[in-house]
């Protein structure tokens, strides 16, 4: 799912000369982020809920009626990929207060500004995330 045009908003972090990672500074910018990404995926939601009730009709054709449960469906799954974002948004601010943002999880490196720029709820830095991928290539091949 693609982050809103919103999003795009956001100037890619300047570090300071000297400045040491994960600063109040990179904190803020982060949490400013995340805070974004998740008040639009919010936004979404109450869309979503607002188009169903709205377009909901009971057809008299089959066809018609199928076509409109398969639309509902759809978005559903969407709006569900959507929640557990939400989660990992809400998991990734959890963090930034307890401190561990921008740390891996599974070796505590840095995971680096460019790499959470791009995914913001990233919690493995590129070498521990590279080697659970090809583990789960190998168990699911």
């Amino acid at each position: 799912m693609a982050q809103s045009d919103n999003l795009h908003k956001f100037q890619p972090y300047k570090e300071k000369k000297g400045e040491e990672y994960m600063s109040p500074n990179q904190l803020k910018h982060f949490e400013a982020i995340l805070n974004e990404w998740k008040r639009n995926l919010m936004g979404e939601v109450d869309r979503t809920v607002s188009h169903m009730k709205d377009e909901a009709a009971n057809f008299p054709d089959p066809v018609d009626r199928a076509a409109q449960e398969e639309e509902f469906s759809l978005e559903l799954r969407a709006r569900d990929r959507e929640r557990k974002l939400i989660n990992k948004i809400e998991e990734s601010l959890e963090d930034i207060k307890s401190g561990d943002y921008g740390y891996c999880k599974a070796c505590g490196a840095e995971i680096g500004i460019r790499r959470l720029e791009a995914r913001p709820t990233a919690t493995l830095c590129i070498d521990c995330k590279t080697l659970d991928e090809i583990k789960e290539k190998q168990l699911y091949s």
